[in-house]
């Protein structure tokens, strides 16, 4: 739920108007805003500097002065020095301004001096809110945000961006809802229906049920969904735009909708954020939901294999060996390396539909985590210049990306005694690539690129511009991506 809207307006209608009027100052430069008199910015500069503002990044500064045509509230926030500023530092000035904002009026301007997109989707990530499990602030006033333009052609072009922004941040705020939903209520069939509600005209949906999943032999799958009485569902989405596609994409989304480990359970601890198990498929879902208003000239593929991860009666024992739908048999010595089980069917279904690029994405090992921490996305691949373009776009969006070798010497790790592959490697030793490296054999396309979103897909503490919980990590990256093609 977002109850703020922003709207690109004129000069001429920002003079009729007493509304606060928020802007931005880099370090040492004073106030950003070239719609005022010289003698107007010196007189608000004046008041900063007499209350000891710098411009430091978040910085904020309030008070009342003179536009030069009526008197209003300002709101100033930092900006940070101008070298090294990014689309992301406007981004996260746009969040401090809307909290610094949204308990004062219902309606503020805004003049924006960095990237458009950026500072909409700060202010539209920042005040999104869920409340089906908690009230939302009853404080919040500010409902409507209008940015300063000066001609005709900066508010068409600004318009643009808004829109823009706007779906980027529908995207992402709807990725962080399905994460953040209570695990009983995020069954597979439950997604399932969701996804059939939600996702957007221009998007079909197809749904392989168990039955439908065992006759495709997906054995690697289907052994993660034994222990659970809550049955699995395989879902494809696709997405053609009008006119001949461009390029023919396949993105693949892990969705385990709740991992307890199976029988090898999880400690109580690690169980507490495993709802966000199933946040590559919600990635997925988001993608999915735009790409037709965004009009992304590629046929795009979405492909999510839900199901929880359960020690019930019948779950997979380790020592258990399964058959993958490419023929290979896996030796399954850890229940709770079940991402890549079902991600190995998913991959396998993939590769028969010929696409020029497949990308998975999944929370798949904490490796990731300790080697790169929790803002950095670990990525893999066969094909260096279809990752080089996705880097590109993670590059605008500011969403770090980071690659890791996929070091074949580090096959044997992964090698069975007693079947084609084991689905772990050697304890403490390079556990994202040997990750990989399993996915690796179940992918038969000369461009494949895995992301391991382990780390970026959640954050306990909350950031600049998302609460605690899901982050919606690689959504904007991937919307770019997409609409770059």
């Amino acid at each position: 739920m977002n109850p703020l809207t922003l709207e690109a307006a004129s000069i001429k209608e920002f003079n009729q108007d007493d509304a606060p009027l928020g802007l931005f100052a880099f370090e040492g430069n004073g106030v950003a805003a070239p719609f005022l008199s010289s003698k107007t910015k010196k007189e608000i500069n004046a008041e900063l500097s007499d209350a000891g503002f710098k411009g430091n990044p978040g910085e904020k500064a309030a008070f009342r002065a003179s536009d030069g045509n009526r008197s209003r509230r300002f709101i100033v926030i930092g900006l940070g020095g101008k070298k090294g500023f990014t689309a992301d530092c406007q981004r996260k000035a746009a969040s401090a301004l809307y909290n610094a904002a949204r308990k004062g009026k219902e309606t503020m301007w805004i003049s924006i001096p960095g990237d458009r997109q950026a500072a909409v989707e700060g202010f539209l990530l920042s005040a999104h809110t869920d409340p089906r499990y908690k009230e939302p602030c009853k404080d919040t006033k500010l409902q409507s945000v209008k940015v300063i333009t000066q001609s005709a052609g900066e508010k068409k072009k600004t318009a643009a961006a808004i829109e823009r922004a706007g779906l980027f941040s529908e995207a992402v705020c709807w990725t962080r809802d399905l994460v953040n939903e209570a695990p009983s209520d995020q069954s597979p069939e439950r997604l399932t229906q969701t996804a059939k509600k939600y996702i957007s005209d221009g998007v079909t949906l197809k749904i392989i049920d168990k039955k439908q999943a065992a006759k495709l032999g997906m054995g690697s799958y289907l052994s993660v969904a034994r222990g659970s009485d809550a049955p699995p569902y395989f879902l494809h989405f696709i997405y053609k735009p009008k006119g001949k596609a461009k390029k023919k994409i396949g993105l693949v989304g892990k969705g385990v909708t709740f991992d307890s480990g199976g029988l090898s359970l999880k400690p109580a601890g690690s169980m507490e954020t495993m709802k966000c198990d199933m946040a590559g498929a919600a990635t997925v879902f988001g993608v999915m939901r735009v790409l037709s208003r965004l009009k992304v000239k590629a046929e795009v593929h979405g492909i999510t294999p839900l199901t929880y991860n359960m020690p019930g009666p019948d779950a997979t024992k380790p020592g258990d060996i399964v058959r993958a739908s490419n023929g290979k048999t896996i030796e399954i010595l850890n229940t709770d390396a079940e991402g890549r089980l079902i991600l190995a069917d998913a991959l396998v279904y993939a590769s028969k539909l010929k696409f020029d690029v497949i990308m998975d994405l999944a929370t798949l090992t904490g490796a990731a985590v300790v080697a790169l921490g929790n803002d950095v996305t670990a990525a893999m691949t066969n094909d260096k210049s279809a990752l080089q373009k996705l880097l590109a776009s993670s590059k605008k969006t500011q969403e770090m990306v980071w690659e890791l070798p996929l070091v074949k010497g580090y096959k044997k790790q992964i090698k069975s005694k007693v079947a084609n592959i084991k689905n772990i490697g050697n304890r403490g030793e390079a556990g994202t690539i040997t990750a990989g490296l399993f996915l690796e054999e179940f992918v038969d396309a000369k461009s494949w690129i895995h992301l391991d979103i382990a780390g970026p897909a959640w954050t306990d503490g909350g950031q600049a511009y998302c609460p605690p919980g899901g982050t919606g990590a690689m959504v904007r990256t991937l919307l770019e991506y997409l609409s770059a093609l």
